[in-house]
């Protein structure tokens, strides 16, 4: 990337944006049957589970507004990076209080970093964002999203390089992400991304083999696994995408939690048929 157009995208460093939004109990109900659990629907004053936050704040860009993926166009919040593939990198999230149905939420966005980078597979810009979330004017989640953007896809790029992950896990889960969960949770987060549920633009323009499992859902689909194996909730999650998953492979759930005596956390990862990390996290509890 010429210097330039570097020196342009930095004065984005500092950008912020503020949405309000109310915890209502319909997503949350939808979102528990797309996990296919049995929930009983949250009444007023009940928490919701760790990472639900992204069922609030949508974006709702006219049709007119977005680019050729689906996603809006940039240069308003986030910066007019010119390379046209936009993915999740990976994340931080801190969940400091509990969010509430009824709570009022306010939300702080605020682009604290830009840093183009070379890749195997050419330039890359990593945008990092802060979203902070208060709800009766108290601090409850703190999370820093990478964004990465990346050149178009090109016959004969190499796919990227797959690292192994245990073998062994103390929780494990075997899951399709269909094409029904794929649509169930874009329309729950109003993701227009094209790759989650077009087929022939996935084969065609970003030459992946199937629709692509989405990032935050897959951190939501560890977070409900440890929900479902360990009574304490998670006050902290640390994630990193390492390579994709598709709607046709049979993909694995795991975690392995700290022994006793160490501190509380537990090692979490989506891995694909063939054993390879798709997305490593941590969580703290």
């Amino acid at each position: 990337m010429n210097s330039p157009a570097a020196e342009r995208l930095q004065t984005w460093v500092g950008r912020t944006e503020y949405r309000a939004d109310v915890v209502t109990a319909w997503p949350a109900v939808a979102l528990a049957a797309t996990l296919d659990r049995r929930d009983p629907e949250p009444k007023p004053g009940e928490a919701l589970p760790p990472g639900w936050h992204w069922l609030y704040f949508l974006e709702a860009a006219p049709a007119s507004e977005l680019g050729p993926d689906g996603h809006p166009k940039r240069g308003e919040f986030l910066p007019p990076v010119e390379l046209p593939r936009r993915m999740w990198a990976g994340g931080r999230i801190e969940f400091r209080r509990p969010l509430r149905v009824g709570d009022k939420l306010r939300r702080e966005s605020r682009i604290v970093s830009i840093e183009p980078k070379q890749g195997r597979s050419g330039n890359l810009v990593f945008v990092t964002v802060r979203h902070s979330v208060s709800a009766g004017g108290e601090l409850a989640v703190v999370e820093d999203h990478d964004i990465v953007y990346r050149e178009a896809a090109r016959s004969g790029d190499a796919s990227p390089s797959p690292t192994p992950a245990p073998r062994e896990a103390s929780w494990r889960r075997e899951l399709v992400a269909d094409p029904v969960m794929l649509f169930r949770y874009s329309a729950l987060t109003f993701i227009g991304q094209r790759i989650h549920y077009d087929l022939d633009y996935c084969r065609n323009v970003e030459g992946y083999p199937g629709l692509v499992v989405h990032g935050p859902l897959q951190v939501i689909l560890l977070l409900d696994h440890a929900r479902r194996n360990e009574p304490r909730p998670v006050r902290k999650i640390e994630y990193r995408a390492l390579q994709p998953l598709f709607h046709f492979e049979r993909f694995t759930l795991n975690g392995n939690p700290a022994p006793d005596g160490a501190p509380a956390q537990a090692r979490l990862w989506t891995a694909n048929p063939a054993g390879n990390y798709a997305i490593a996290a941590t969580a703290y509890f």
